[in-house]
């Protein structure tokens, strides 16, 4: 139909965008070693659009509900698209990512790499990590909700229960396996890979193996019909069916067996084995019937060697090549041998004198012989009196194949020709309420004592009297939210007594004098009330003293900072770009899940006020990557109030983020959202999670459609039936009808 044409280099991944109302015949995006993703329309030859942010080669794609791609690159990432921004980026992998997949379930995505694992990715975060492939991972495809397959490198096809347990290891090819695809209702499959064959397995065994004409079967993919497409080195596509209705013609199927039998085996990438010729049989060996399909037999006319595989269906025996013996026989799995991760041409062993040990030289045919000699050298602390010889010992043993010289029929499409390098016990409530410090009744962090101070008259987030629900007449009170939300109340008297009875505990040299005291007293007094006066140095100094006690006794020197941070000029002191790293790195410490509850809260709210200047809100704005996956860490502590601090967090984000519209901060505030509403009781802190969901995808389609993919509106449907508080309920349907 069309020749497409959009990327600067190879193209080495395709797949299909199912339609939707925008495009009622779908898309095709395509990724190429330009780094780029390229959107096309079917009826034209140029891009509608054009994906870039990967800093290498796009190499795997995936397609989703509600039109979300994911893309796996060289870089060690995934990412994941929506029309033509990039949402998030998942990032974990520590080499080329060559294998991803989106999950039938909403939100759930699965991404293989050259580090040999694969991950589970969960709203953007990585849910978990499954390991036992001994090689790159280089195919995935998913069997269920619960259950996907995973083929790899090492020769083995794994089953594996989303949960993390491998159920199943396959064995059958001879090499690297590069593809898999699914029977459509079916748990049956097929598989392609270096050892020139596509295999079918059903109900868990080889069922057929059908060779090719050329030596590596690089994808394949199983039709809604059940044929089988699988695309090789040769250039060629082939289709493999069972309907007697699309078999080829006789003339096809002879041309086909003809190119077969034509073929050259080298028998160091089949699964021939060692081959002595002299103790082959003749051809009347073919005249005794085959045991099983594809058994393969090798029989000797006059000096050659001629592989020959058994059909069961046809009850003969087909020629599927002729084997050649091979030069440079030091070289391996067709020129890709596998050392420390990395993909190389040869991999050469050095003794450099008999007593000593042995060294592993790699080597790639288009490296420059001396410089690899003089880096192996440098490596291993050699005498640099061996570069000539070390050298001339690569040059002898690659058979005179120099730098540029490589070949194009085993040029992987994954790597390019220069053959790619990868990698170059809930705690309860209780545990604050009785401060082991204070005992019941004192100053106790997150108490009542020091809730939310209401905002205004009709705040929702206080539940106070003031506020009316009207159920009869709902109105969206609730957001998009233009104000940070901050945490106020708090008794300065109790705060400075507690800190008066743990200066006794303090190292001496961070021992609180009187007039420390006196100074941070002040201090108090001025950012609580509204006063002209500004804090001087000094005063923020004794702040920063006492914030820096022993994390045992920190906690109501916290609190302090959670107050005075509102103020203008402490705000400006400690968020500013001099002190900004120092201060940030600071609270971050207190954010540790093994950490004291007491610190984590107060960090949170510190954190959450940081957002009523400017100052703060940049600072909070330019860590927000490192900010939030720290604040999200705590999420299993199971205490209600460092829950709602981490919901406030969060919301205090939406609401910057909605002003900038920044898409990917957005995304990143979503996935935040959906991890932490898996594990949230509190309805404070659901109520203030849908006030933020609401805030972020208000006036804004894309994030609509992302909140959508991650499956948001599912997580959150049970929350509109909440009769207590009834905001919770409210605001829940008012964001469910924007989803």
């Amino acid at each position: 139909m069309h020749c497409m044409s959009g990327h600067s280099n190879f193209v080495s991944c395709v797949c299909v965008i199912p339609s939707n109302e925008n495009y009622p015949r779908g898309l095709i995006a395509t990724g190429g070693n330009d780094h780029n993703i390229c959107i096309f329309t079917l009826d034209n030859t140029t891009p509608l659009y054009v994906l870039k942010g990967h800093k290498n080669t796009v190499c795997s794609l995936s397609s989703g509900k509600f039109g979300t791609l994911l893309s796996g690159s060289w870089d060690t990432t995934a990412k994941v698209w929506l029309n033509d921004k990039c949402m998030m980026t998942l990032q974990g992998h520590t080499a080329a990512v060559w294998a991803v997949k989106i999950l039938p379930e909403q939100g759930l995505m699965l991404t293989g790499s050259a580090d040999k694992t694969i991950k589970l990715w969960k709203a953007g975060r990585c849910e978990r990590t499954f390991t036992g492939h001994e090689d790159c991972v280089r195919g995935l495809a998913i069997l269920s909700d619960s259950e996907f397959l995973s083929c790899a490198n090492d020769a083995s096809i794994r089953r594996w229960q989303i949960l993390g347990e491998c159920l199943q290891i396959y064995y059958g090819h001879t090499n690297y396996i590069y593809s898999i695809s699914v029977f459509p209702h079916d748990k049956d499959f097929v598989t392609t890979g270096e050892d020139r064959t596509l295999r079918i397995w059903k109900q868990g065994e080889c069922a057929q193996i059908i060779r090719l004409p050329a030596q590596s079967v690089w994808s394949c993919c199983v039709l809604n019909n059940g044929d089988i497409v699988v695309g090789a080195s040769d250039g060629i596509i082939r289709v493999f069916t069972e309907s007697l209705e699309r078999t080829a013609s006789a003339e096809e199927i002879q041309a086909f067996e003809n190119e077969l039998s034509q073929a050259t085996i080298d028998p160091k990438t089949s699964d021939l084995g060692d081959i002595n010729v002299d103790d082959l049989p003749g051809r009347e060996h073919l005249k005794e019937p085959g045991t099983r399909e594809g058994q393969t037999r090798l029989i000797k006319d006059d000096r050659n060697v001629e592989a020959y595989q058994w059909s069961v269906s046809e009850e003969r025996w087909i020629k599927i090549g002729e084997v050649v013996g091979s030069s440079g026989a030091t070289q391996q799995t067709s020129g890709r041998v596998l050392y420390e991760g990395k993909e190389y041409d040869y991999v050469f062993t050095i003794d450099v004198n008999e007593n000593g040990p042995s060294y592993k030289l790699p080597y790639n045919i288009n490296d420059d012989p001396w410089l690899t000699a003089y880096n192996f050298l440098q490596k291993n602390d050699l005498n640099p009196m061996f570069l000539d010889q070390v050298a001339k010992f690569i040059i002898d043993n690659t058979k005179g194949q120099m730098l540029g010289n490589t070949g194009t029929e085993l040029s992987d499409p994954f790597t390019g020709s220069g053959r790619y390098v990868p990698g170059s016990s809930s705690e309860s409530n209780a545990v604050l309420a009785p401060d082991p410090f204070t005992g019941a009744g004192r100053y106790v962090p997150g108490s009542a004592s020091n809730v939310v101070a209401p905002l205004s008259g009709i705040d929702p987030f206080t539940g106070r009297s003031a506020y009316q629900s009207n159920n009869a007449k709902a109105e969206n009170i609730y957001f998009p939210k233009k104000e940070a939300v901050t945490f106020d109340q708090a008794n300065p008297s109790q705060i400075l007594g507690k800190l008066k009875e743990l200066n006794g505990d303090a190292p001496e040299e961070q021992k609180l004098t009187e007039d420390d005291f006196i100074i941070l007293e002040k201090i108090l007094f001025i950012t609580c009330n509204t006063t002209v006066e500004t804090p001087t140095a000094q005063q923020l100094l004794t702040l920063w003293k006492a914030i820096n006690w022993p994390e045992d006794i920190v906690f109501p020197a916290l609190d302090i900072l959670r107050l005075c941070i509102k103020h203008p000029s402490v705000n400006e002191n400690f968020c500013s770009e001099k002190d900004s790293i120092q201060f940030s790195g600071h609270l971050l410490k207190f954010l540790s899940p093994n950490g004291k509850q007491a610190n984590q809260l107060l960090a949170l709210r510190t954190l959450c006020n940081c957002f009523v200047s400017q100052a703060g809100q940049r600072l909070m704005m330019e860590q927000r990557d490192t900010l939030m996956s720290h604040a999200i860490e705590v999420k299993l502590c199971g205490n209600k109030n460092i829950h709602i601090a981490l919901a406030t967090l969060t919301l205090n984000y939406a609401v910057c983020l909605h002003k900038v519209n920044n898409i990917e901060g957005k995304a990143q505030c979503l996935s935040v959202i959906s991890t932490v509403m898996e594990v949230v009781q509190d309805l404070e802190a659901i109520f203030r999670l849908l006030v933020a969901l609401g805030t972020l995808i208000s006036d804004d389609t894309n994030a609509v459609q992302l909140a959508k993919s991650l499956g948001v509106d599912s997580q959150i449907k049970k929350y509109a039936s909440v009769s207590e508080p009834a905001k919770v309920s409210e605001c829940c349907r008012f964001v469910l009808n924007l989803l």
